[in-house]
């Protein structure tokens, strides 16, 4: 690890920024955009900031010119302090109405008997994830030939794949993608309501769904999934049933990332060269990875950088958000939708120059802020990436704000966690698991009376 003191000036500039922006927005915390912009901003420190430190920048610097990573951190700076302008005001424009009302989570937080206000909107929330789920787990088996040890124990050393798709998606594909996304939705709600559940038969129920469903997410090898179902129920856990105990909520929070960053490292020594289920039960648990791969946004956008200022590669203008906006048509009804990111997963050397998208063998994620760089060059990429996360961050803040309906705090809870998956890349694939679970949430208040669906509670 490289010393502090040997870091460029760019990474103090931008941390600077980076922390006056989460300064404030922790000042304006109660108005409900203040802890989705403080998530922004972390995700922000850890792919960028965190990249050099954790990566070793003296090895960083090695690969690039000093131009190129100049200008990546001073996008890094241009992204925080255009977010800390517009985030505010798109909270304002997308959410007028709502304007003036208090942050119902931070409301929670200090009620004294939250938990109990929280167990009718817990019920109430919990039966249609079950049904939902029931009914995507017969799908599951009946496209997997009712491999239940696949399904539901991939510990016994084969794990089933029902939603799997090819990379540049068939006709209909996109149906499994939906169901996937659903799932994961469906997944994060368990944890969530075994957290928080005080009647033991709920919880118990909770539990066991978990115990039967986790599975097939844990033995994947998509890391970012395994983060999604996880996290919404260990923040629900540490900060609303464990609160006023900040040893016990030090521990949980400890003890979980010592276990996530070492299954995580299994995971990484094994997902490239054979099932992680057959690992697991062959017994490698001992063979794990030294460090940890995939927190190069820096380095990516110092990519990009390069790419620009050699010529080899030009703003698209808009043409890669575009491609991630119009993802969720299915080719089957648009045989010539553009595919995201294929023709500079091309340049990073996962593909073939002049060949058809199906040489790319991976695509390369170019971080939120290089994808910003990417589609409107090096100083219009960062406000065009800040201006959609601050689109982001009023969505939450809106959930936040009709918290009192159920259902709204665990789709807070799953973006708050979404946020730093976006860090990656800001693309629905992403966001889908949020917005099918607002599709699930908002069929659930239809079925609920009237009284029930919109009643306030009054904290």
């Amino acid at each position: 690890m490289q010393h502090f003191f040997d870091l460029p000036p760019g990474f103090w500039v931008s941390l600077a920024v980076l922390a006056g922006v989460s300064l404030r927005a922790w000042k304006h915390r109660r108005e409900a955009w203040g802890l989705p912009a403080i998530a922004v901003c972390g995700t922000v420190l850890a792919w960028y900031h965190g990249n050099a430190i954790y990566g070793d920048y003296k090895t960083i610097s090695s690969h690039f010119s000093h131009e190129a990573m100049a200008a990546a951190w001073w996008q890094v700076a241009a992204f925080a302090a255009s977010f800390a302008v517009l985030a505010p005001v798109v909270h304002g424009k997308l959410n007028p109405a709502r304007i003036g009302r208090q942050s119902m989570v931070l409301v929670l937080l200090g009620a004294k008997d939250a938990l109990a206000r929280l167990q009718r909107p817990l019920k109430l929330t919990f039966g249609p994830l079950a049904v939902i789920w029931g009914a995507l787990s017969v799908v599951a088996l009946l496209r997997t030939d009712f491999d239940w040890s696949g399904l539901f124990a991939p510990w016994l050393g084969h794990l089933a794949t029902p939603w799997a798709r090819p990379r540049v998606g068939g006709s209909y594909d996109f149906l499994l993608a939906l169901v996937n996304y659903v799932n994961v939705f469906c997944l994060s709600g368990f944890g969530v309501v075994a957290a928080l559940a005080k009647s033991p038969r709920l919880c118990g129920a909770a539990l066991g769904l978990m115990a039967i469903s986790w599975p097939m997410v844990f033995f994947d090898r998509a890391r970012n999934t395994m983060l999604a179902v996880l996290l919404p129920g260990l923040l629900c856990l540490v900060f609303l049933r464990l609160r006023g105990r900040p040893l016990v909520q030090a521990g949980v929070l400890v003890s979980v990332f010592l276990a996530v960053s070492s299954w995580f490292a299994f995971v990484l020594a094994h997902r490239t060269s054979e099932s992680i289920a057959a690992a697991f039960a062959a017994g490698k648990l001992t063979e794990k990875a030294e460090k940890h791969g995939g927190l190069d946004m820096f380095e990516e956008l110092c990519w990009i950088n390069t790419f620009l200022q050699d010529g080899a590669y030009r703003p698209n203008w808009g043409a890669r958000y575009f491609a991630e906006a119009v993802n969720v048509i299915p080719r089957g009804l648009w045989s010539n939708k553009p595919t995201i990111g294929l023709d500079y997963a091309v340049l990073r050397g996962q593909g073939q120059a002049g060949k058809s998208e199906e040489s790319v063998n991976a695509t390369v994620s170019t971080g939120m802020i290089g994808q910003g760089v990417v589609n409107f060059g090096p100083w219009g990429g960062p406000p065009a990436a800040a201006l959609l996360m601050s689109a982001w961050v009023a969505v939450l803040a809106r959930f936040d704000l009709t918290g009192y309906r159920p259902g709204r705090l665990l789709l807070y809870a799953l973006g708050l966690v979404l946020t730093f998956n976006l860090g990656r890349d800001i693309t629905p694939l992403v966001a889908f698991p949020l917005v099918f679970g607002y599709v699930i949430v908002r069929l659930a208040e239809k079925w609920m009376t009237p009284a029930s669906a919109s009643r306030r509670p009054s904290l």
